[in-house]
């Protein structure tokens, strides 16, 4: 950090504190910055929460969430899996234009991030749990301190991170120093999280906080106390919602550490998740909708989402506006009053701070997805599905009268197709442009630079290898990858 940056951070920070010192509760929203904390499960499917009625699975921190904030009945991944999706949240921008492709891809450092925006704004900036946007497939492993993809570039100051999903006592990566930790994963990075907060709060600074669940990913291990409200499931059924369980539990203790820090009125948390439910679970994971994560219909991306924050929105209640995972940078933005600089054009998301004070009307902004040659747009009630673009077998349907995505109106309404067809042909045609490094100024583009690769095959890990068959979460995956 630069001696003049330094110095700004520091003389900011008197002024966040007697901001803080003196708001009341009604000036909050406007007079001070707020402290925002973005959660996100890994797999959870839009039907898993007890206020959607599980038949088995209950929800009692999501629940309190939802009663308390904005819940989002059509909240959307910004795709069907989960690095894509990450990659949304920390641009604003389709996955595509960012070089994440899949899952496991590599973010471009040519992207400006939501995590480096708020660092630069003197904010606090922490990311702990899952990370996936640094080129490395396989279960989750500690970040090397050198990572030239680490949470640390893209301007998280202090990171407890591995690179995919984790379970249970899982080992991570403190800004590159491996630490073992014991417990539940999901209670493991709120408990830092947490720590975090209550560091850098004292210091009279607004936080942005990301924690990134690996719950409830695969290959499922949870305690015996938390599989035993599950006792009638099977085994692997069990594990599933023992982790969910967890995941729910360690929500609840975010919340409660956030009120005896007494910053709960002016903090922002928002969760959802990064795709759409898994397939092969009973009971089921999307309720009625139709298909699972890897799929563009409505099981693939819509995802649970409830938004908290006690000064910022007007009232509890539920909405049916249509919003994504891209819309959550532009959001963050004009809460934290970041410039317009801040966000890499173009933009596929848009501003919710509307919705926050009472109900918005249509949606202005189509919502498109791009994942691995299939296509989607959202428009309001209306959705057009290409899944495959060699055939231009373009379905669609009315989410509103249909949400299960059964019968395709394309058909009896032409006009309506034609249109849907025109905009996410266009649509496609700029996240093209992004993809081949459009929008980058310099012109310094790498279309290799986020091609993924499994992390048993990186220089840096050869001197655990030995070490790491002998834990489960990992030997599978050096087995399958080296041949031994």
């Amino acid at each position: 950090m630069s001696a003049p940056r330094q110095l700004l951070i520091l003389l900011s920070i008197p002024l966040f504190a007697a901001l803080v010192g003196c708001r009341t509760a009604e000036e909050t929203a406007d007079s001070a910055p707020p402290n925002v904390v973005l959660v996100m499960a890994d797999d959870m499917g839009w039907g898993q929460t007890g206020y959607y009625g599980h038949p088995a699975l209950e929800t009692p921190a999501l629940d309190a969430m939802a009663e308390a904030g904005l819940r989002f009945d059509r909240f959307y991944a910004g795709a069907p899996n989960c690095s894509p999706t990450r990659a949304t949240v920390l641009t604003g921008r389709t996955n595509d234009r960012t070089g994440v492709e899949n899952h496991g891809y590599a973010l471009r450092r040519q992207e400006r991030t939501l995590s480096r925006a708020m660092d630069e704004a003197g904010y606090a900036t922490g990311h702990f749990g899952k990370w996936h946007l640094n080129g490395l497939r396989g279960a989750g492993v500690p970040v090397l301190a050198d990572d030239s993809h680490s949470p640390g570039v893209f301007g998280f100051q202090h990171w407890l991170t591995v690179t995919n999903f984790f379970e249970r006592d899982p080992l991570m990566s403190r800004n590159g120093l491996f630490v073992q930790m014991e417990g539940d994963s999901s209670e493991v990075i709120v408990g830092a999280a947490l720590d975090f907060m209550r560091s850098r709060d004292a210091q009279g600074r607004p936080f942005f906080v990301v924690v990134w669940y690996g719950t409830p990913h695969s290959p499922w291990i949870a305690s015996d106390e938390d599989r035993a409200a599950f006792a009638s499931l099977d085994e692997r059924a069990q594990h599933h919602y023992g982790e969910l369980a967890a995941m729910d539990r360690s929500i609840g203790t975010l919340r409660a550490g956030l009120r005896e820090m007494r910053v709960e009125r002016n903090t922002v948390v928002w969760f959802t998740s990064d795709n759409g439910g898994l397939p092969r679970f009973e009971p089921g994971t999307v309720a009625n909708l139709r298909g699972f994560k890897g799929s563009l219909y409505e099981g693939g991306i819509r995802v649970p989402a409830v938004v908290e924050w006690p000064d910022g929105i007007s009232e509890p209640r539920v909405t049916s506006f249509p919003a994504a995972t891209m819309d959550i940078f532009p959001t963050v933005a004009a809460l934290a009053g970041l410039g317009n600089e801040a966000m890499l054009k173009p933009q596929d998301g848009t501003d919710l701070t509307p919705l926050f004070r009472g109900e918005a009307g249509p949606r202005e902004k189509p919502i498109g997805f791009r994942h691995q040659g299939r296509t989607a747009m959202i428009d309001n009630d209306l959705k057009i599905v290409d899944m495959d673009q060699e055939n231009r077998a373009h379905e669609l349907f009315d989410l509103a009268a249909d949400p299960g995505e059964t019968t395709d109106i394309g058909a009896d309404r032409p006009d309506d197709l034609a249109r849907l067809r025109e905009a996410l042909d266009a649509w496609n045609a700029s996240v093209e442009a992004s993809a081949k490094g459009g929008d980058y100024p310099s012109g310094d583009f790498d279309p290799e630079e986020s091609l993924p690769a499994w992390w048993m095959a990186e220089e840096g890990y050869a001197p655990y290898l030995e070490e790491w068959r002998n834990r489960p979460e990992y030997a599978s995956f050096i087995e399958r990858e080296l041949g031994q």
